[in-house]
């Protein structure tokens, strides 16, 4: 299964989503790919929308093999299991973790412009990623949650690489998603159009959907 694009995978994962019990939800979009899917996703549900901000924390030697990942309310979640087999502490990624925390607060700032976060207390909270990996970030985004006291946490993407989906089940309610391949590499391999997605564009995603909950056209 290939998905046109962002919004394409938010009109099947809206569908997908369709019988699943979700109380009172709340998206939480992961930005920036996220966002163009939980717009989408939020829309169909007629759930409010906001972003999670969390971003992954990669090895000092390759950046893009995830360690773990940091997100808001000062969320650190480490893959211990990989760090012992690098040999590596959470001392030798402190640079890291602290490069990835200013990064998250400047995208907090910038996306939400001075408002604090939804309200995800008694809530659903409904986590939404273009397609998962790892998995690191999005195991963030759930303890996040957690602390915030979310009622309950769906995790729901386009496409997920089978693991990760297995191991997210034991750390939430539920886990949604409308693809996860044998073969899967990578979340870009299955879209045709996987262009990055720029801070204006989420800025004004979460600008409309403020919009469309407020009434305003």
């Amino acid at each position: 299964m290939r998905f046109a694009d962002r919004a394409d995978a938010g009109r099947r994962l809206a569908d997908a989503l369709a019988g699943v019990a979700l109380d009172e939800p709340v998206v939480l979009a992961l930005p920036r790919g996220g966002v163009p899917v939980g717009a989408v996703v939020a829309a169909r549900l007629h759930a409010p929308l906001d972003v999670l901000v969390a971003r992954k924390v990669g090895a000092p030697f390759q950046p893009e093999l995830g360690l773990g990942a940091v997100a808001e309310d000062d969320t650190l979640v480490l893959d211990r299991e990989r760090l012992a087999a690098l040999h590596l502490t959470a001392a030798d990624l402190a640079a890291t973790i602290a490069r990835e925390q200013a990064e998250l607060v400047r995208r907090c700032e910038l996306y939400r412009g001075g408002r604090a976060p939804l309200t995800v207390t008694g809530r659903t909270a409904v986590v939404v990623d273009d397609g998962l990996a790892t998995g690191g970030t999005a195991r963030a985004a759930v303890a996040t949650l957690r602390r915030r006291g979310a009622d309950r946490i769906v995790v729901a993407v386009p496409v997920c690489a089978p693991d990760t989906a297995r191991r997210l089940r034991e750390e939430t309610d539920a886990v949604v998603c409308v693809a996860a391949p044998h073969d899967f590499v990578a979340v870009g391999q299955w879209y045709d159009d996987f262009a990055q997605v720029p801070d204006d564009v989420v800025v004004a995603l979460l600008a409309g959907a403020r919009r469309h909950a407020d009434g305003a056209p």
